[in-house]
């Protein structure tokens, strides 16, 4: 039987991206496993240049910023008194906010881009935000999702006992 990447098939996927100079921005090392068919756990413009691929098929998918991880925001960057961190701070940490007004359900992860004296600068962004992508990926096997990860939409790991 073979199985084509469509609606409601666990799609694993060995991938890589690069930018458009061809700088490697993700190798890979482990396989992508989603869920097809609109459930956002993967881009929308790699999930349908994948519709319709057999096991071995590849794509090359160009993904703009706003297509990808978003433009850069230069909002998203927030400058903190030093004193509000723990005592071992380096550039390249994250840490958990949430946002200055709203209902505060939304927490982003904030990253250390510079420790300057007694200020932190944080940035929201994720790190690619801004980038072009090129998502080159090869489809390595397809299966038919249970009911209970179509309902949920998303792949269950068959070693994770999940409740939710």
């Amino acid at each position: 039987m073979n199985l084509q990447v469509a609606k409601n098939n666990v799609v694993t996927l060995d991938y890589h991206v690069t930018d458009p100079d061809g700088e490697v921005v993700d190798e890979g090392r482990d396989p992508l496993v989603y869920l097809h068919g609109g459930y956002d756990d993967i881009f929308p413009k790699i999930e349908e240049a994948l519709q319709g691929k057999g096991v071995g098929e590849s794509v090359k998918v160009k993904l703009q910023p706003d297509e990808a991880f978003g433009e850069y925001d230069p909002e998203l960057v927030q400058i903190e008194p030093r004193k509000d961190f723990p005592k071992e701070l380096q550039v390249g940490m994250q840490f958990e906010g949430g946002p200055e007004e709203g209902d505060g359900d939304d927490f982003m992860i904030y990253r250390v881009t510079d420790i300057e004296g007694d200020k932190v600068v944080l940035d929201g962004n994720h790190p690619l935000a801004g980038s072009a992508l090129i998502f080159t990926c090869t489809v390595t096997s397809i299966r038919p999702a249970s009911a209970e990860e179509i309902e949920h939409g998303h792949v269950h790991d068959p070693d994770d006992d999940e409740d939710h």
